[in-house]
Formats: C-alpha cells, sequence, structure tokens
C-alpha cells in the first residue's frame, strides 16, 4: 500500500483548482439572477438563442461546451416556464431547433443588467490579466 505522501501531488490538482474557480464563479452569477427566477446555465442557453437564432440541440451544446444529455437536462425548466421552444426544423425533419419564445426573450433582457453585474465583479476580482489568461486556457484545454 501507498503511503499518503505518494497523494501529495494531488493537493495542487489542476482540476479541482478549475472546478473550484468555476463553482465561485457560478456562485456570484446565480446569485444576482436569483430575482429573476434563472441560473447562469439558463440565461447562457437564453443568451445563445437570441445571439444564434433557432438552433439544433447538438450545434448548441458545442457552442455551450457541454454534452448533449446535460443540456437536455438544462432545457426542461425553460420549455416548463415557456421561454424556450423546440420543434421540427422545417428543412430536416430528423433534426428539432431551440428557440426563445418572447416571454424568454424578455426574461432574458430582464437579467442582462444582472448578468453585467457578475460579469464585471468577476472581471474585477481577477483583474484584466487574470481575465485574458483564462479566456486563453479556456481555448486551450484539451477536450
Amino acid at each position: 500500500m501507498l503511503d499518503a505522501r505518494a497523494f501529495d501531488d494531488c493537493r495542487n490538482c489542476l482540476c479541482q483548482a478549475a472546478r473550484s474557480a468555476a463553482r465561485n464563479a457560478t456562485g456570484v452569477f446565480d446569485r444576482q439572477f436569483e430575482a429573476h427566477g434563472l441560473r447562469i446555465t439558463q440565461f447562457t442557453i437564453l443568451a445563445n438563442l437570441i445571439l444564434r437564432g433557432p438552433t439544433a440541440l447538438t450545434a448548441l451544446a458545442e457552442a455551450l461546451g457541454v454534452d448533449r444529455t446535460t443540456l437536455t437536462r438544462n432545457l426542461r425548466p425553460l420549455t416548463q416556464n415557456g421561454w424556450i421552444q423546440i420543434g421540427p426544423d422545417k428543412r430536416d425533419a430528423r433534426t428539432h431547433l431551440i428557440s426563445i419564445t418572447a416571454s424568454g426573450r424578455k426574461i432574458a433582457e430582464a437579467a442582462l443588467p444582472a448578468w453585467r453585474k457578475s460579469q464585471k465583479a468577476v472581471a474585477d476580482s481577477l483583474g484584466a490579466a487574470d481575465v485574458a489568461a483564462l479566456r486563453r486556457l479556456a481555448k486551450a484545454m484539451p477536450d
């Protein structure tokens, strides 16, 4: 059996550090979105649909960097609240398109100031150099 000291390097686990940073940032955003009945994961979906227009599930999952199963789970409350709709693609019946509804756009627009406030808070706490490093790291990370 290995001695516990064999695991000393695990104290500096990069995955754990990234997950901790993501959890902390998520908390900042989610606290701001509480007043709107949203979470950052939901707002991000709505914002992407505003920016992209009606989008296939696979394409939206890729854009968000999540798997289809996770996205499907995250879409349920948005559908139940009437903020998105999922329907067949008129050009390809095998594909379903996700689109934002008028009420979804309204909630996203109402929550946009909360997103801006959260974005600024996280950016200010990191500083410009770390924000740039975070963006570089996000692009450089292997899948």
